[in-house]
């Protein structure tokens, strides 16, 4: 069996009390101790940029025209489709990133050129074609009269399409956040962070943002046009930014905070300025006014289109459309397509842990499984689950062959369906900072096609050289281990030590100040020592109509010797046989659940993130630090609504 995680506690600091007082102004009646700890320990203790951090009134976000160039070719190009009446193509991407981005140029541009008659999208079809432009699709829009494509969340590496397209005498621009190739690609205009410093503002958007930022060009560049206000768009942005897991900082935190006060407008299914939102947010429990109501509410549901059903044209249709008889037809096949993907996943991820028991894992330094029957939409998500309760690198193959004959995508990069089968196509999931892309690449004679990042990889093999390509993925998983030391033992993280007396709605309020919580600045982890867990029992979670899901979460009480009241909590995806008996200690999030169920329950809540028992280990210190790098993934995983 594999090794339990070590406990790491964050060290407390001797705060200066102007800091505390600054920090306690964002939080009226509240000491703004915890919040202040927090900040410090994060490298957030200049007052200046503490006012931007807290509130986005106070932040001074970077100019579209920071891309240079780029931007003023993208904006002139346009402007001269718009003056020649040319049509534009928006070539969008099937995850959550991508479908945002695409909604996003279709309601900014559309403020330019007229929709359906000028104006159109198209959306890759994920279990048929893969991300980026295809020379198919080129062809098709060629014949239809479109002399301009503008990429969003795709596009940086697509060469030869590019050029295919220029055959047809169709210019490009590409709008994108993904690896850039070594050289730039003949486009009119490639709008890309990945051209900027690493300390830029912009350095971190993601598809949306970036989409967002060339709509905010025209904007300033054409203010007499529009007629819809440009912040009408935020709420779209946040969605995507948060649903795509970048680092939230600069910009990305500026816009993610604009975006969800936008986002709190949706919560009125009669005045919402977008039905479709309005009414997944009601299917989801959610009320849209927290980074949580995107990550495990929204964010999964528009994953899930393409997931299930491959094409995910409609989801534009969804988030933009007024029509509310339409949006809740929409939004109700989204849901069933998550309901699905549930069920899908949960049943991959059974099927994994018992191929897991099988295993010696004491030699195994990266997960490698390949099964026929493994849907491909849902192995990137439960490789994500295994590499974090496993601690290991996983990378999860399936060798399935859909009706046609055509060998089904991957979910991350694209590639085209070969001519030489067997191939076998997965994805690949990473854990405690291990470069996982840099070992997928070091075998790379051994496949067809791969792409990804440190983090998250996809790839394609034939699998004839799955054995060749574990034995030798694990080899050099263990040099990097032995190496780098990382990867010795899982660490989990707490950042304040607190008692159950704590735990309510003052806590909970300061940790909020937060928020939005992601990359670079994670959600806070508290551990409570010396607990008992009462009234613990499991059940299965069930859909907007009472029907149960395959999916099971562990609901339970805690007390310790701080106070007489209990606390209530949640495990997801667990039973209540792995509660352990007697004093605990336990590592936890805290949370609103904001739903109003049919017995009324708006609570505060703990969602348990570990547990053990009392003295098992000892809580080893994290060193002062002036910042922090955490490459945890939210908890609980996106698989959970």
């Amino acid at each position: 069996m594999f090794e339990q995680p070590q406990w790491q506690v964050q060290s407390r600091f001797d705060l200066p009390e102007e800091f505390v007082l600054a920090v306690s102004q964002y939080a009226a009646g509240l000491s703004g101790q915890y919040a202040a700890q927090l900040l410090w320990q994060r490298g957030i203790r200049d007052l200046d940029r503490l006012a931007g951090f807290l509130d986005p009134r106070h932040y001074c976000p970077a100019s579209s025209f920071e891309f240079k160039e780029e931007m003023q070719w993208a904006v002139d190009r346009l402007q001269q489709a718009r003056q020649k009446a040319e049509k534009v193509a928006i070539w969008g991407d099937f995850d959550a990133d991508g479908i945002t981005a695409t909604a996003v140029l279709w309601e900014g541009l559309g403020q330019f050129f007229s929709q359906n008659q000028q104006l159109t999208y198209h959306i890759p079809d994920r279990l048929k074609e893969s991300h980026g432009l295809s020379k198919r699709g080129i062809e098709t829009l060629a014949a239809q009269g479109y002399s301009l494509i503008v990429t969003c969340d795709t596009g940086s590496t697509n060469l030869d399409e590019i050029e295919y397209a220029h055959q047809y005498a169709m210019d490009v621009i590409v709008t994108d956040h993904h690896t850039l190739p070594d050289d730039r690609p003949p486009v009119t205009a490639i709008l890309n962070p990945r051209y900027l410093p690493s300390e830029h503002p912009l350095a971190n958007l993601s598809g949306v943002a970036v989409a967002y930022k060339l709509v905010e060009a025209l904007y300033e560049t054409l203010p007499d046009v529009p007629q819809q206000p440009l912040e009408a768009l935020l709420d779209l942005v946040a969605i995507g930014l948060i649903a795509d897991l970048v680092q939230l900082t600069g910009d990305c935190r500026y816009l993610a905070q604009r975006g969800i006060q936008q986002l709190q407008k949706n919560q009125d299914l009669v005045h919402s300025p977008r039905p479709g939102i309005a009414k997944l947010l009601e299917l989801c429990r959610k009320s849209g006014d927290r980074p949580t109501d995107i990550s495990f509410g929204l964010g999964p549901r528009i994953n899930a289109i393409s997931r299930i059903y491959g094409d995910a044209q409609f989801c534009v249709e969804l988030l933009t459309s007024q029509d509310k008889e339409r949006c809740r037809q929409l939004a109700e096949e989204t849901e069933l397509a998550n309901v699905r993907r549930k069920s899908l996943q949960r049943d991959v991820a059974q099927q994994v842990v018992a191929r897991l028991a099988q295993l010696d894992l004491s030699t195994t330094h990266v997960i490698v499984l390949a099964d026929p029957q493994w849907s491909v939409g849902v192995l990137g998500l439960v490789a994500g689950q295994i590499a974090q309760d496993y601690d290991r690198p996983t990378i999860l193959l399936s060798t399935a062959i859909d009706s046609d004959n055509e060998w089904v995508t991957d979910d991350l990069f694209p590639i085209p369906p070969s001519p030489y089968p067997p191939l076998a196509r997965g994805s690949a999931r990473s854990v405690n900072q291990i470069d996982l892309y840099q070992l997928v690449k070091n075998q790379s004679h051994l496949l067809h096609r791969f792409g990804g990042h440190p983090f998250a990889a996809g790839l394609s093999l034939p699998v004839e050289n799955i054995s060749l390509f574990t034995e030798a993925i694990n080899r050099q998983g263990r040099e990097q281990q032995m190496e780098t030391g990382i990867g010795d033992r899982a660490v989990v993280q707490a950042d304040l030590t607190v008692t159950v007396a704590e735990l309510g709605k003052e806590l909970f309020r300061e940790l909020k100040l937060l928020e939005p919580c992601g990359i670079g600045n994670p959600v806070p982890r508290l551990l409570i020592q010396n607990i008992w867990f009462t009234r613990v029992w499991h059940k299965n979670i069930q859909d907007w109509k009472g029907r149960k899901v395959q999916y099971i979460k562990t609901e339970f009480e805690i007390r310790d010797d701080s106070c007489d009241r209990p606390f209530p909590g949640v495990w997801w995806g667990h039973y209540r046989d792995e509660i352990p008996s007697g004093r605990c200690d336990a590592i936890v999030e805290l949370d609103f659940n904001s739903y109003e169920d049919h017995r009324q329950r708006q609570r505060y809540e703990i969602r348990l993130i570990a547990v053990r028992p009392t003295g098992q280990d000892s809580h080893s210190p994290t060193p002062a630090i002036d910042w922090i790098l955490d490459y945890r993934p939210p908890s609980p995983p996106h698989s959970l609504t």
